[in-house]
C-alpha cells in the first residue's frame, strides 16, 4: 500500500544522482517513523493518538461549517467495536492466542470496509471504525455484515469470537466527546442485552430505549 509520493521538478533524465538518492533515503525513514507514530503496532491500524487526531479534525467547527454549507455531504459514522468476553480468550489460551485473536480481528476490519473508512485500535480489545459518507441504514448494514462475518470466521485454537458494536452519526453539530458518548452508550445497551449486537444510537434514542448522553466533550470512555 503507498503510504505517499514525491514529486521532483527539474531533475534530469539520467541516472539518479547519489544527493537525490540521499534526500530520498532521509525522506523515506522520516516517512516511516511517522507512520510507526500514528499506527498500532501489533495490529497495524491506526492507534489513539491517530484517533483523537481525527476526531478533533473531523467534528471541529470548520467541519461541521462545511457539511452545512454542502447539504450535509462529508457525515461521519463513528462505531465502537468491542470484542466479547476477550478476558476469558486470555485466561483460557494465553496471552500469545490473544494476541493473534486481536491481529486477525484488524485483518478481518481492513477486508471489510473501504479505503476511505478509517480504521483504529482504541486499546485492548476496543476498536474504532470512522465510516465516510453514510446515513443510518448503510451504516448498520456495513456493521452488521463485519459482525456475521466475524461470528463465521474460525480463529486458530479460540474458534468463534463475536464483538458488539455501537454507533452514532450525529446530525447536528457535537464535539467529539459526546459522540463517542452517545457511540459507546449504543455499544453498551447491546453489551447489556446478550452481547454479539449492532445497536444505533439515534435509533435507540428515537424508539425511547436510551437517555439522551450527555452533551459534554469531557467524556470518558472504557
Amino acid at each position: 500500500k503507498v503510504l505517499a509520493a514525491v514529486l521532483l521538478g527539474g531533475v534530469h533524465d539520467g541516472p539518479p544522482t547519489p544527493l537525490l538518492g540521499s534526500v530520498l533515503s532521509v525522506y523515506g525513514q522520516q516517512l516511516a517513523l511517522l507512520h510507526r507514530s500514528r499506527t498500532d503496532a501489533l495490529t497495524g491500524l491506526f492507534n489513539r493518538q491517530s484517533f483523537d487526531d481525527s476526531m478533533t479534525r473531523l467534528f471541529s467547527d470548520a467541519a461541521w461549517s462545511r457539511r452545512r454549507q454542502h447539504d450535509r455531504r462529508g457525515r461521519w459514522c463513528v462505531a465502537l467495536l468491542d470484542i466479547d468476553h476477550f478476558k476469558q480468550v486470555n485466561d483460557r489460551f494465553g496471552h500469545l492466542y490473544g494476541d493473534e485473536v486481536l491481529l486477525l480481528f484488524a485483518q478481518l476490519m481492513i477486508r471489510s470496509f473501504r479505503d476511505e473508512d478509517l480504521l483504529f485500535r482504541y486499546g485492548g480489545e476496543e476498536f474504532v471504525v470512522l465510516l465516510a459518507d453514510v446515513d443510518q441504514s448503510m451504516a448498520g448494514m456495513v456493521l452488521e455484515r463485519f459482525r456475521q462475518s466475524l461470528e463465521a470466521f474460525a480463529f486458530p485454537q479460540v474458534g468463534r469470537v463475536t464483538a458488539t458494536i455501537g454507533f452514532s452519526i450525529p446530525g447536528e453539530a457535537l464535539p467529539a466527546g459526546a459522540i463517542l458518548a452517545q457511540a459507546d452508550k449504543a455499544l453498551y445497551f447491546g453489551k447489556a442485552r446478550g452481547r454479539n449486537q449492532v445497536h444505533s444510537y439515534e435509533r435507540l434514542l428515537a424508539r425511547g430505549e436510551l437517555a439522551a448522553a450527555p452533551a459534554g466533550d469531557d467524556v470518558e470512555l472504557f
